[in-house]
This record gives C-alpha cells, sequence and structure tokens, in this order.
C-alpha cells in the first residue's frame, strides 16, 4: 500500500513570492470567506481568526488592496486592522495615504479622518514626501483645510522635507479656496527653502499617474 507523506507548510516557506498585479489563491479565498461572511459579526470573526491569520505578509497586502478596488470600505477597515497586528507591520505613509484617499473617494470622511488620526499616532512613522503629498492632495480636493494643515505639520514633525510639489498643492489650494491668510504663512515658508523666486507655483499641473508606488514589495 503506498503511503502519501503529508508536509504541514510553514506560512512563510514553500510559496511562491506574489507578484505585481497577480492575487494567489489563498488570497482570492479569504476575500470571499470575508465577503461571504460581512453580514454576520461572528461568521467574519471566524474568519479573521482561523482564515486571515494563516496568509503570509504580501497575501495580505493583496487582500487589502483588492478589497479597495472592490470599494468593499468596512472590510477593508478591518483588515488593515488585522495587518497592523502583524510582528512585520510597519506603519508607512503611502500604505496610509492609499488607504484614506481610497475611503474619501467613497465618501466615508469620518472613516477617513479616523484613520489619520491613527496615523498621527503611530511611532516610527515611514515614509518620504510622495506620500505626503498625495495625502495633502487628497485632503485640499476634498475641502478639508484643516486635516491639509495638520497633515503639513506631522510631515515636518517626522522630518519629512516639503517639496516644491508640497508647496504648490498647499498654495494654490488654499488660495482657490479663500484662505489668503494661510496662503501667505506658506509662501513665507516656501521662499525659506527656494528663495523668492516661486514661479513653480504656475507651472501647469503635471497629469498625474493612476498608480500608486510599489509600497507592498517592501520588507
Amino acid at each position: 500500500m503506498r503511503r502519501t507523506l503529508i508536509v504541514m507548510r510553514d506560512r512563510g516557506k514553500n510559496r511562491k513570492p506574489l507578484q505585481r498585479g497577480r492575487v494567489s489563491i489563498e488570497a482570492i479565498q479569504t476575500i470571499q470567506a470575508l465577503k461571504r461572511a460581512k453580514k454576520d459579526d461572528n461568521s467574519l470573526k471566524q474568519v479573521f481568526e482561523t482564515v486571515f491569520p494563516r496568509l503570509v505578509k504580501l497575501d495580505m497586502i493583496a487582500v487589502l488592496r483588492d478589497l479597495q478596488r472592490q470599494n468593499e470600505t468596512h472590510l477593508a477597515l478591518q483588515v488593515f486592522d488585522e495587518m497592523r497586528k502583524e510582528y512585520w507591520y510597519k506603519p508607512q505613509v503611502m500604505v496610509y495615504a492609499e488607504l484614506i484617499t481610497f475611503l474619501a473617494d467613497n465618501e466615508c470622511f469620518d472613516k477617513a479622518e479616523l484613520v489619520f488620526m491613527y496615523m498621527k499616532m503611530e511611532n516610527g512613522l515611514e515614509g518620504g514626501v510622495q506620500g505626503f503629498n498625495a495625502l495633502l492632495t487628497t485632503f485640499m480636493d476634498f475641502g478639508n483645510v484643516a486635516l491639509c494643515m495638520e497633515c503639513y505639520e506631522l510631515m515636518r514633525k517626522v522630518g519629512c522635507e516639503p517639496d516644491r510639489l508640497t508647496f504648490k498643492i498647499l498654495i494654490n489650494g488654499l488660495e482657490s479656496k479663500g484662505e489668503y491668510g494661510l496662503s501667505v504663512i506658506l509662501r513665507q515658508e516656501a521662499e525659506g527653502y527656494f528663495g523668492e523666486d516661486l514661479e513653480f507655483l504656475e507651472e501647469p499641473e503635471e497629469k498625474q499617474s493612476n498608480n500608486w508606488p510599489c509600497w507592498w514589495t517592501r520588507t
């Protein structure tokens, strides 16, 4: 009689790495399980306790991104909360920027503000000016000047230097909303960085890509 050897697979071993633009079978099955269970709190809790924890890092990130693609706001937030409990989790500005923009696009402004509050409370926040500029654009586009200024202050607090695009988003956005007092202050700060020549504020907007940077490939 031929015996079949069953080998228990470790979460991080014997797995092909997730390729950009592809979602693994495990991730797809988890997304399906979450969507089936989302109307029942007990069933959803069971999925998060038994199915989701078995995923490797890149699969968890793939689940989050695909739920965002499908406009599953509630599930995406819960997945993000679970990811923050993982040993490998490191707070990254671009992750927050993508999630907050997703929530704002779906008119979940209260949730977007709550996620930004989580971001402000993070220790060791990682990321550069590109992520902060994405957040500033989102807050300005949706008319939330207060959050925009809070984001700028957070940017400076974590030691991220603003660039020309930062000031362009802020100054042009503030002036379009009649916030000339704040605009004057920021013009003075921009001059401190780039001198009195602020012609870049008048340059036409460059076409922005719809693709987010590859933050999910970082270790």
